[in-house]
């Protein structure tokens, strides 16, 4: 289980919308939404993992401190949501770095884990990964093995693996292969916009069939129906953004109550907590 860590106008759809000049002129919600996502893992006894953007840690440390103090993993979701693709080697470098150092220093946790913003490794910046590994990182959850339109590599893996022996561990999010096309399964937009009963079927057939533990992602504005509207922003781009958000609680009750889930690290690498 696993929550990427931004506002509701930090998101990819909204980019040409909401300058990052801007962002601290946004009225913040962070704090409202993480905390039903707290609430609600609370309740159910779950640890998640939280990819948590550098840009969040540098205005809310007590609450990523209060995310790790309640057992969760603190990972990296880059510094300021920068896609990959808009980065050079070195410029992605000096934005991991910085992103890990900040978190390290406000949860108090050793940072493992990255994902990148909006998926956005694959075929043509796989060395990215190489990056990762250099400078600390343990794994990443940043290849989407779907077709998409603003991300994918579905030639990838399904499941986790290495690009070389002793490199860092790339976990793709999940997909449910039907027919020879890979489904995305792993949460996010389509959650919210796909039958519940989808989602169960495509994850106990992932554990039950395939052997193998779904990756599972909400962004906590997904949480928070009330949230102010970006309403210069293209059509589309509000449709996948708002559509279903007041549905998305009661939905990830059922999940968290249909399945056992637990931090990243503790899964894929063993007990790495602390």
């Amino acid at each position: 289980m696993s929550v990427d860590v931004e506002e509701y106008f930090q998101v990819w759809a909204f980019a040409r919308s909401t300058s990052r000049a801007d962002w601290a002129g946004f009225p913040s919600r962070i704090r409202e939404s993480l905390g039903t996502a707290l609430r609600l893992f609370d309740e159910a006894g779950v640890k998640a993992t939280f990819f948590t953007l550098g840009w969040i840690a540098e205005r809310h440390p007590d609450l990523i401190r209060s995310i790790a103090d309640a057992g969760h993993e603190i990972a990296s979701h880059g510094y300021a949501h920068a896609k990959i693709t808009e980065q050079s080697q070195q410029q992605f470098r000096e934005d991991v770095t910085r992103a890990k150092a900040i978190l390290e220093d406000v949860s108090g946790q050793r940072v493992l884990g990255y994902r990148a913003p909006s998926f956005s490794i694959g075929t043509d910046n796989l060395w990215a990964l190489d990056v990762l590994h250099e400078t600390g990182h343990e794994y990443s959850s940043s290849i989407y093995p779907v077709v998409h339109d603003h991300y994918g590599m579905p030639s990838a893996s399904r499941f986790p693996f290495r690009l070389a022996p002793g490199g860092i561990l790339e976990i793709p999010m999940s997909t449910a292969n039907v027919f020879g096309k890979n489904l995305p399964c792993g949460g996010g937009g389509y959650f919210r916009l796909m039958p519940y009963n989808y989602f169960r079927w495509s994850i106990r057939r992932l554990n039950e069939v395939e052997g193998q533990s779904s990756i599972f992602y909400l962004h906590p504005w997904e949480l928070d129906p009330d949230q102010p509207r970006i309403k210069n922003a293209p059509l589309k781009s509000r449709m996948r953004h708002y559509v279903n958000l007041d549905k998305t609680e009661g939905r990830l009750r059922r999940l968290l109550a249909d399945f056992r889930w637990d931090r990243m690290d503790r899964i894929f690498l063993g007990d790495c907590s602390g």
